[in-house]
């Protein structure tokens, strides 16, 4: 009797000691292959970090120069350089429209300044004296001599203002080409994003697993 309670407990204990061991072997394999699959998820993320990197466009430094240097040689080229096709006639008609008031006010400004000598030299025959050409002889003029110096004054001083805006409007063409190009070559797709990610990674020293987030931000 007391031979067969030993062999039971015998029996016991070798059972126990199976699942004990077939447990400890179970739980290592299970946890290195959750291991495995984070590191390789991990490489993933890194590759296609790689590929989205090589993906983009190269930086030109040189195109914002060559952008302005078009739009110095001729108003325009440099937003056609940049492919801003739009902005094509708003600078013809900034320029064109500031050249046209200059002509219009100096044009003017000649009329009264030829007017003007020509009266101080005694002639009544300029175009001022009689606009409507229904003065009675000996009639005052429709222009005086004051009237036509205060309309030379004045053409020419708006010829002077427009001669600068024009000037302004073409530094301005130059600038823009030269600052568009800058913020062309700035990624401004569909792909910049934030992208969070499980982290898990495998401490080499102590055999112990460390679990994280990290943050993808593509641009």
């Amino acid at each position: 009797m007391l031979n067969k309670s030993i062999l039971f407990i015998i029996l016991l204990f070798f059972i126990n000691f199976c699942f004990s061991q077939e447990e400890q072997e179970t739980v290592p394999t299970k946890e290195t292959d959750s291991i495995q699959t984070a590191l390789a998820e991990q490489d993933m993320v890194i590759q296609d970090s790689v590929s989205f990197i090589k993906s983009k466009k190269e930086f030109n430094p040189l195109a914002p120069s060559k952008a302005a240097f078009l739009s110095a040689l001729f108003p325009g080229l440099g937003q056609i350089y940049n492919k801003r096709y739009w902005k094509v006639p708003l600078v013809f008609g900034a320029i064109g429209g500031s050249i046209y008031m200059y002509t219009y006010n100096n044009d003017n400004y000649q009329n009264f300044r030829t007017a003007f000598k020509r009266r101080q030299a005694g002639f009544t025959d300029d175009q001022f004296y009689d606009i409507n050409g229904d003065n009675t002889v000996g009639a005052d003029p429709d222009l005086d001599l004051d009237d036509l110096e205060y309309q030379q004054e004045r053409f020419q001083r708006d010829r002077d203002l427009w001669l600068v805006v024009a000037i302004g409007m073409y530094a301005f063409n130059i600038v823009d080409a030269n600052v568009d190009a800058h913020l062309k070559q700035f990624n401004i797709d569909d792909d910049l994003s934030i992208d969070f990610e499980p982290y898990f990674d495998l401490n080499q020293v102590t055999n112990s697993p460390n679990y994280g987030m990290v943050v993808t931000i593509k641009f």
